[in-house]
């Protein structure tokens, strides 16, 4: 039974369509996956089904949902579609904590029966949320500030299905999710698909369209150049989108690079603790960042990867242990350190969109970083912020505008370029690679390769992509639970993982891929 139906939509902004003459159906149960490069028009398809739209925009064509007709003046009845965003942070409530909000949202698709039934099922609601999204209930209490990214996006999929909705768009779901949960992702879905809810995926992981997707839709230009069924899409594609999408995808069997001898490290941590509130997060963490060289940190998502890189760039402040930089200790929080040392330590956020002010030009808000860290004029700070997205892809037209206006790719990429025109000696990236179409990725990657080779920065890579980490890093940490619990040269750990998390990682990743990538001659 088709739950969805959409027929010619177009939606153009400024004389640009954005979307053009797109059409598709949702079967009641199936798992159609909607795929192509950033700014292909993905997202803007996804929210017509919610009859949203951009600001300025105008939209024909025709929508129906569950028998009804939608547009934006006409959205579909609240439960009937549930949606995920790529970026889970703009959907939470910063100031309320997890558990506060669900048992809120369950209230309001239970209304029948006494105060006490109604009690009951809305816990009973909460508890099968948390449990389809892999959502620990010891996370309740927490503010969204002191969640990983990839459990802000679990928690948003809780949000969703609390109402059972008839049709679920998630946008991105693998984004920041390590192997193990992503696997758990695909049996959580497959289940939702089970019940009878027509799911839609905007995705970059190819293969996660692989294991789970029953139909494949793919956008260039904000057209659908290619749709089929999955295996016939992928396995022998025929849209030259559709095949530069598949070349592009890290080799899970890379074995690292050959690491370089370390010299004296850019960056020292001796027993460093942190934490959110009185719970310690990171516990006695002692690594080294040794110029020119790139760090994998892997582990779990919410294993405290991203807290250990906030404390080096002096985003979060740890509890006891040192961080040096050279021979320099380094104040834990940012605002007591210098600019110079500021601008020896970059970082770019998994969550570009929420890094940038929505208000100021993108191009602006780059150059900015010239002009505060670097000491260049303001008409200088421009032309090389301009120069330097131009060459990541970033037109200067589309940097002028505000980050609402362009892709989530596009931003990342400006992030990039941001923290780059700081020239540090050290560039984190957490999570830069997750919610990239694998072009993207690949270039992204590339670039990052060749700011390495022009500066002899260290890059320190969190990631949860095991393909990544095998072909584009020196060494590797193993994070769990806070602590170090493996670490070594790349090529050595991913061969013969030592500790029984690593081994776990790497045989999900194994398993994820195994036998899904069948490249067509």
């Amino acid at each position: 039974m088709t739950v969805v139906s959409v027929r010619n939509l177009t939606v153009t902004a400024a004389d640009r369509a954005i979307v053009s003459g797109a059409s598709f159906d949702l079967a009641e149960g199936g798992i159609t996956a909607l795929v192509g490069e950033s700014g292909s028009g993905k997202t803007t398809t996804a929210l017509s089904l919610l009859g949203e739209k951009p600001p300025g925009a105008e939209v024909s064509g025709s929508i129906e949902v569950a028998g009804e007709t939608v547009d934006p003046a006409h959205p579909p009845a609240a439960g009937t579609i549930g949606y995920i965003p790529q970026h889970p942070s703009a959907a939470l409530n910063p100031v309320r904590r997890i558990g506060p909000v669900l048992r809120e949202i369950a209230r309001l698709h239970v209304r029948a029966g006494s105060r006490r039934e109604r009690r009951e099922l809305v816990r009973q609601r909460v508890l099968e949320a948390l449990r389809q999204a892999q959502v620990p209930e010891e996370l309740l209490h927490r503010y969204p500030h002191q969640l990983s990214g990839g459990q802000q996006q679990r928690v948003v999929l809780a949000h969703q299905l609390i109402g059972r909705p008839r049709v679920l768009v998630a946008d991105e779901p693998t984004t920041g999710q390590d192997a193990v949960i992503r696997g758990q992702l695909v049996e959580e879905f497959r289940s939702v698909a089970a019940r009878g809810i027509a799911v839609l995926l905007l995705t970059h992981d190819l293969d996660l369209v692989r294991a789970l997707a029953d139909h494949v839709l793919v956008m260039n230009r904000g057209e659908v150049v290619e749709t089929g069924p999955c295996e016939e899409v992928l396995g022998a594609p025929r849209h030259p989108c559709t095949r530069r999408l598949i070349d592009a995808q890290p080799d899970p069997a890379a074995t690292g690079r050959a690491a370089p001898e370390p010299g004296d490290p850019v960056v020292s941590v001796r027993g460093l603790v942190a934490g959110h509130r009185r719970v310690d997060t990171v516990h006695d963490v002692t690594v080294e960042v040794h110029r020119g060289e790139t760090l994998a940190v892997v582990g779990r998502s919410g294993s405290g990867k991203s807290t250990l890189a906030r404390c080096l760039a002096g985003l979060h402040p740890h509890r006891s242990g040192e961080i040096r930089l050279g021979d320099t200790p380094l104040p834990p929080l940012l605002r007591k350190r210098t600019p110079e040392q500021t601008a020896r330590i970059q970082y770019v956020f998994q969550d570009a969109r929420a890094s940038f002010n929505e208000f100021a030009p993108v191009l602006d808000q780059v150059a900015r970083t010239a002009e505060r860290l670097r000491g260049a004029g303001r008409t200088e700070a421009r032309r090389r912020a301009a120069g330097e997205l131009a060459r990541l892809g970033v037109t200067e037209a589309s940097a002028s505008r505000r980050p609402a206006e362009l892709s989530g790719g596009e931003l990342q990429r400006a992030a990039l370029v941001r923290a780059a025109l700081a020239r540090p000696e050290v560039l984190i990236c957490d999570e830069i690679t997750s919610g990239l179409d694998t072009t993207t990725q690949a270039d992204l990657l590339d670039v990052l390769e060749e700011l390495q080779d022009d500066t002899g920065c260290a890059l320190v890579v969190i990631t949860h992509d095991l393909a990544v980490v095998a072909g584009r890093s020196d060494r590797v940490v193993i994070v769990d639970g806070g602590r170090i619990v493996e670490r070594g040269r790349t090529a050595e750990v991913l061969a013969e993982p030592g500790h029984p998390v690593t081994k776990d990682l790497v045989t999900a990743a194994v398993r994820f891929t195994a036998g899904t990538r069948a490249r067509p001659d």
